[in-house]
């Protein structure tokens, strides 16, 4: 699964391997927690899967389990050191879903009320019909990952 170049180039596996610099919150076996040098509010984290992995189609289920706990963990962490009055934990996969580093991580967000973040985006409200259509589609596409 891991695409050996990409690994080489990518910045975020350049800074799991320890090559570049980074204030490290927490490590485990399959991952790492960073600040985000690009922070929003004080206790803004990435948590990044260790092995090179482009986006969530990429994840095996034991690394996505893995990665999930150390966001969990981060989160109670942020709450406890900043008193954030929330937390947004955001992930983006590729370019039209807004993802600009392609490596897999999730953006823990210490939040506080009138803090200038904003998520929004346009409600659509389909009926009834059309959502059952959806999740017959998607009940489709499960039974096929075997």
């Amino acid at each position: 699964m891991t695409d050996t170049h990409a690994a080489d180039t990518c910045v975020f596996c350049r800074i799991a391997r320890g090559e570049l610099p980074a204030s490290r919150v927490y490590e485990d076996e399959h991952t790492l927690a960073i600040m985000d040098i690009q922070s929003v509010n004080p206790g803004h984290m990435l948590v990044l899967v260790k092995p090179h992995r482009a986006n969530v189609y990429a994840l095996e289920d034991e690394l996505a389990g893995a990665v999930f706990r150390t966001a969990a963990r981060m989160a109670r962490a942020a709450k406890k050191a900043f008193g954030c009055e929330g937390v947004t934990l955001f992930q983006a996969n590729e370019k039209a879903g807004a993802q600009t580093v392609f490596h897999f991580h999730i953006h823990v967000l210490p939040r506080w009320e009138g803090d200038g973040m904003e998520l929004a985006w346009p409600v659509k409200n389909p009926p009834r019909e059309a959502l059952e259509g959806m999740a017959a589609k998607l009940r489709g596409a499960l039974d096929t990952q075997g």
